[in-house]
């Protein structure tokens, strides 16, 4: 089965719809800058399809089912990013940009097995169509393909996505099993953040100094870019998460709730209700109709109220709050670059990230 889905996104869009088009740029050489991002993203999207073939028919359709389905290429435009701090958009870098796409792309397939999300990317989930054995497979094939990209880049670059890859499996890990007895919620959900999405983006602004030739000491300030900026992108998703805008991503306001997924308005209610009573009613109203959901004995219309409820309860603030905090100490571990083209853009990259609605 090999379902139709729709064209990828085109490359020539994907830094505008980041809020880095030309526009961001006056001089000659911030439009050459720009200019660069745009061709080297075009080689990363170009290269993609091809990194993704396989010696089976079936391999193929799975493994290009959600790369096809688009995606904002968020981690490969870090890359090329970070890269013109030192040579600019060489071969190594266009490879590790690849790379780690590539690996975010098959975390995808892992994440909605074990979430039994239904919709990625506007379309059915790959479990939904193939079932989950053949999810996870096509998981593992394309954390298969990123590793053989790597290796080819030399013991260094291999040795940190090996740490990536074990942070990610612990940042999963540890949301499954979740906080200790003794350990606080939010901070425990915080760790899984950094664990599971910042990490990674954390990597590919670091392979970008790395494979460019950039100064070493711009490595670490990169690095923190990318896992706080990381941890910002899944906090404003929270908040998206019970957003009415639904059109773009096709999910209905309160998906994660609806699965039982405790997302930060939901642990910073809970930390409420321990003293606030009308905390504590919305929160049973919300226990009780997700439970009642899950045995399929759930009334749309209460969740749906209760969404509505928590989408506009001072929480959900807290929660845009704390994600424009880690959008603000990101742009801070920048202080260590130049001033110039690349820093401008990291700090706008950042911006558009905290501003997001979709």
């Amino acid at each position: 089965m090999n379902p139709s889905v729709p064209p990828a996104r085109r490359s020539n869009t994907l830094s505008s719809s980041l809020g880095l088009g030309e526009k961001l740029f006056a001089s000659s050489d911030e439009r050459r800058f720009a200019a660069a991002i745009e061709e080297g993203l075009a080689h990363v999207e170009a290269g993609l399809l091809s990194q993704i073939t396989f010696a089976d028919e079936i391999a193929d359709a799975t493994s290009r089912y959600l790369l096809e389905a688009g995606g904002k290429r968020v981690r490969p435009m870090l890359t090329l990013l970070t890269a013109q701090l030192g040579s600019g958009n060489n071969p190594d870098v266009i490879t590790a940009a690849q790379a780690i796409e590539i690996t975010h792309l098959a975390s995808l397939y892992h994440d909605d097995v074990m979430d039994e999300a239904q919709l990625r990317r506007g379309v059915p989930s790959a479990q939904s169509v193939w079932g989950n054995s053949v999810a996870i497979l096509t998981g593992d094939l394309l954390f298969a393909r990123a590793s053989k990209l790597i290796a080819g880049l030399g013991e260094k670059a291999l040795i940190l996505q090996s740490n990536t890859f074990e942070r990610l499996c612990l940042g999963q890990l540890h949301e499954t099993l979740g906080p200790k007895a003794d350990e606080n919620p939010v901070g425990h959900y915080l760790q899984v953040l950094a664990d599971k999405t910042g990490s990674l983006i954390a990597t590919a602004a670091e392979v970008g100094v790395m494979f460019s030739g950039a100064p070493d000491e711009y490595t670490v300030p990169v690095r923190d870019f990318g896992e706080k900026i990381g941890v910002a992108f899944q906090l404003i998703d929270d908040v998206i998460d019970l957003s009415v805008e639904t059109s773009k991503t096709g999910k209905k306001p309160g998906t994660d709730l609806r699965s039982g997924v405790a997302t930060l308005p939901l642990l910073y209610l809970r930390e409420l209700a321990e003293t606030d009573t009308d905390a504590a009613d919305l929160l049973t109203r919300i226990e009780r109709d997700v439970n009642a959901n899950f045995y399929g004995k759930g009334d749309d219309a209460a969740i749906d109220a209760a969404v509505t409820e928590l989408r506009q309860h001072p929480v959900t603030k807290k929660t845009l709050e704390e994600a424009r905090r880690w959008g603000s100490e990101a742009v801070e571990s920048l202080a260590p670059l130049p001033d110039g083209p690349v820093k401008k853009a990291l700090t706008r990259f950042a911006q558009s990230i905290v501003e997001r609605s979709n």
